[in-house]
């Protein structure tokens, strides 16, 4: 079977950005790189090389005609649907192995198909975009892929001198991630995902050490919402033999729209994946948000705790751990790999225990009733007299998951 060539994926909007991108392919080409380049702009092209994927097909595969984006005349319908069909576009080409990695450039609208488009490719394989909006608060463009941003310097409407020497530096920069040696990795039985927090971290240095000592590669995601949608997203990748779910506190953000929300979908990937976990609902005694002054209308009478000047814990009360134990318990039941969950009933943070600020044992009871009460029989449900961050309590973890891997 011939070898599959691998290239640098180029996408952008090829009409207004013609010259632009036509000096970016030239460079690329100077830097013995083959090419695939894909138009996202609606109109004409300016550029002048050989297009290989032409908006009229970006378009098909967002499910739609070029001419009727025309006719429409939505600026914003058009960037969300050329996004698409590039990213559908991508996805294929990924699954052929053809991608190596991936370049775009533009203003705001070219920025968002760019980003969205790159969704579709997996960890390790580089993405970078040149763009007017690179210091910008881009997180939710991004999301939890490893994107790199560089600033444009000036807009992206022609050559100029400095568009000159950063076009020449982009492409110098993807050249040069697609081209480094992977670095040898030493051998390891797996991979397993953990999740942490500030209030789980003693937990979860213990496992991670417990974990290395026998073989493992553990790679911890911090709950911020950003930390548990990636770790989501990389469980779906294939990337983890099983799952330690030390720190499920997003659940709690979800619920009470704390600015920690990893989204509807967290706890979901290792069922979809059928790998083994463990959870703990380390962390569900807080709700996150920012500043004191941000704290909503409502919650704020509630028991809330400064742990940083930007960061505001409240404490999540008794009718919302009965939701919160229900929705975890329903999360779990439908998987078919073997599935722990594991109750710390000396305290599930490190502020919620004996003379902490957090510490309601009456909580986090009504939260551990609802977790027993909701838990289809086939999940086993551990209930240790320790503290989370207690060492006999990430031992119990540790000799579980490496039982049941």
């Amino acid at each position: 079977m011939a070898e599959i060539t691998k290239h640098i994926l180029m996408l952008g909007c090829f009409d207004t950005k013609g010259e632009d991108f036509s000096y970016l392919k030239k460079c690329l080409f100077e830097l013995g790189e083959q090419v695939i380049s894909i138009n996202t702009g609606i109109m004409k092209s300016t550029a002048d090389f050989s297009i290989d994927y032409r908006a009229e097909q970006v378009a098909l595969a967002a499910g739609t005609t070029l001419e009727a984006i025309k006719t429409e005349g939505d600026r914003g319908k058009a960037v969300e649907l050329m996004g698409t069909g590039a990213g559908t576009i991508i996805a294929e080409l990924i699954l052929q192995g053809k991608v190596k990695g991936a370049i775009g450039m533009g203003g705001g609208g070219g920025t968002y198909i760019a980003l969205s488009a790159m969704q579709e490719i997996p960890l390790g394989i580089p993405k970078l975009c040149l763009s007017t909006l690179a210091t910008k608060d881009l997180s939710r463009q991004v999301g939890h892929k490893d994107i790199t941003l560089m600033p444009s310097i000036v807009d992206v409407a022609g050559l100029n001198s400095i568009s000159k020497l950063l076009i020449k530096q982009a492409a110098g920069a993807i050249f040069g991630m697609v081209s480094i040696n992977t670095i040898e990795q030493e051998k390891s039985k797996g991979s397993i995902a953990i999740s942490m927090f500030g209030n789980t971290t003693k937990c979860v240095d213990m496992c991670t050490d417990l974990l290395k000592k026998e073989g493992y590669d553990v790679l911890a995601f911090h709950a911020t919402g950003v930390g548990g949608a990636t770790m989501e997203s990389l469980i779906r990748e294939g990337c983890f033999n099983a799952v330690l779910d030390v720190t499920t506190t997003e659940l709690a953000d979800e619920l009470c729209g704390g600015i920690c929300s990893a989204g509807p979908d967290r706890l979901t990937a290792a069922v979809e994946m059928k790998i083994p976990q463990i959870v703990v609902p380390g962390c569900l005694d807080m709700v996150n948000f920012a500043q004191l002054d941000t704290v909503p209308d409502q919650f704020k009478e509630r028991d809330l705790y400064s742990w940083a000047p930007d960061v505001t814990l409240m404490r999540t009360n008794i009718e919302e751990n009965q939701i919160l134990g229900k929705k975890l318990a329903k999360k779990l039941n439908k998987a078919t790999a073997i599935t722990k969950i594991f109750l710390p009933t000396k305290g599930i943070s490190q502020v919620d225990m004996e003379g902490g600020i957090f510490y309601q044992p009456e909580i986090d009871l009504a939260l551990f009733d609802a977790i027993k009460e909701n838990t289809d029989p086939k999940i086993s449900i551990s209930e240790l007299d320790a503290h989370i961050n207690d060492s006999d309590f990430a031992k119990a973890l540790v000799t579980a998951l490496l039982k049941m891997i």
